[in-house]
């Protein structure tokens, strides 16, 4: 919290990202705890997430099927993850179970006991804007063999199977118990197993290869190259990637090249997943940093990549763009007291940081930085570059995976790169 006497010391306070995905969807329009089927079904085709391709799935697949008598939906009107039992309130469980929400079914990789939620959520099944819309940019056809990454409840994996046959579906689940309920789910829904593979995702499913389609149902911080290899040529992977620099991920849809080696492909837009589990970051500890600050007077700046980030969508082009540039980095933005907040940056190779206070209806931010990497000034230098681009959004952004997992970001075109220290 900002402290007037030393806003420096400004604690980081809550979690880096909100359990589930950050496409807002039907939520707000109404109460999702007495939400329908129908009525979701009507706002997601109304707003064309839900498109004619994946209707009867929907009809037929219900989320609720796949989804424990214990469940931990975010709630749109408060902000918060609330607990729901089945069995207390069935009525307000189903309404939850049709809305357009996440809602987290596994707290700290199961090791969490209670009402209460845990301090990590590890499990969800995701609001079903996002899983269409991804489902969309999948494009499966008839008979497609697809590879899903992250089979959760089981619901993403039974949509795919009604699609194209549950022969052609396999799924990976890193954790045995998760894995364990959605093979049973999927088993008693189907009358005939669709393939549910315990083991870590980045290893993908090398025995039941190769596959048209790749979509992970987690966030990456890198494209595991096997996804690549045990694609088809022209085949598509669809997977949330980021660099640790927000909780936020860019919806990525790569296609595979003729040579089966590379594939390379252009962002749809934002998401934010739970991570793969080998591609989490420790969260960040305010203390470890900065524990007792120096009494030192900031520096004054009026740069507008101050007032940009006072004014930034927490899933805006602009933070991609920053953290595209300024890697090994997480940005957090604390809670806004009384028009002020502070904008922390946090160095993951050393204990270098950065803070910026901005204040409303003020052109000019105090701002303080420690250690031998210079992060404002980085920032600073990334946003200069994000203007002098015309301010790209998502769409002209891409990303290239060639040789052995190597990674290229890309800007308009594949041999513009972007990344740390690119002009």
């Amino acid at each position: 919290m900002a402290n007037k006497a030393n806003p420096v010391t400004a604690c980081v306070g809550g979690d880096l990202g909100r359990a589930g995905d950050g496409i807002s969807g039907i939520g707000g329009r109404t109460d999702p705890a007495y939400a329908t089927r129908e009525g979701t079904a009507y706002a997601l085709t109304s707003g064309g997430v839900l498109k004619t391709g994946w209707l009867d799935a929907y009809a037929r697949v219900p989320r609720e099927a796949f989804l424990s008598d214990t469940i931990w939906p975010f709630d749109s009107a408060t902000g918060t993850t609330v607990h729901v039992s089945r069995a207390e309130n069935p009525d307000v469980w189903r309404g939850y179970a049709s809305a357009d929400v996440p809602i987290v079914t596994q707290w700290d990789d199961g090791q969490h006991a209670g009402r209460d939620p845990g301090h990590m959520p590890t499990s969800s099944a995701s609001m079903p804007s996002v899983v269409f819309r991804m489902l969309d940019a999948l494009t499966v056809d008839d008979y497609c063999r697809v590879l899903e990454i992250g089979t959760g409840t089981g619901w993403n994996a039974a949509l795919l199977a009604h699609k194209v046959g549950e022969g052609n579906v396999v799924s990976v689940e890193v954790d045995e118990e998760v894995a364990l309920r959605a093979r049973r789910a999927l088993d008693h829904f189907f009358g005939a197993p669709v393939e549910v593979v315990h083991g870590d995702g980045r290893a993908g499913a090398p025995a039941h290869g190769p596959f048209d389609r790749v979509i992970a149902t987690c966030g990456v911080r890198g494209i595991p190259y096997p996804w690549v290899t045990q694609t088809r040529p022209g085949g598509l992977i669809v997977v949330p990637w980021g660099m640790g620099f927000t909780h936020a991920d860019g919806l990525l849809r790569l296609r595979v090249e003729a040579d089966g080696e590379s594939a390379s492909g252009r962002f749809i837009g934002p998401v934010e997943f739970m991570k793969l589990r080998a591609h989490r970051a420790a969260p960040i500890d305010h203390d470890a940093y900065a524990p007792q600050l120096p009494d030192v007077s900031p520096s004054l700046d009026s740069c507008e990549a101050a007032r940009a980030l006072a004014h930034t969508d927490r899933f805006g082009a602009l933070l991609f763009a920053l953290g595209l540039h300024v890697r090994d980095c997480t940005y957090v933005a604390a809670s806004k007291q009384q028009g002020t907040q502070p904008h922390w940056f946090y160095s993951r190779t050393d204990q270098s940081w950065a803070c910026v206070l901005t204040t409303d209806d003020e052109e000019t931010s105090r701002i303080w930085q420690h250690g031998p990497r210079r992060l404002w000034d980085d920032i600073r230098a990334a946003h200069d570059w994000w203007v002098s681009r015309g301010r790209p959004g998502w769409e002209r952004f891409g990303l290239t995976v060639s040789g052995a997992g190597e990674e290229r970001v890309w800007l308009d075109e594949v041999g513009n790169v972007v990344g740390p220290g690119i002009g």
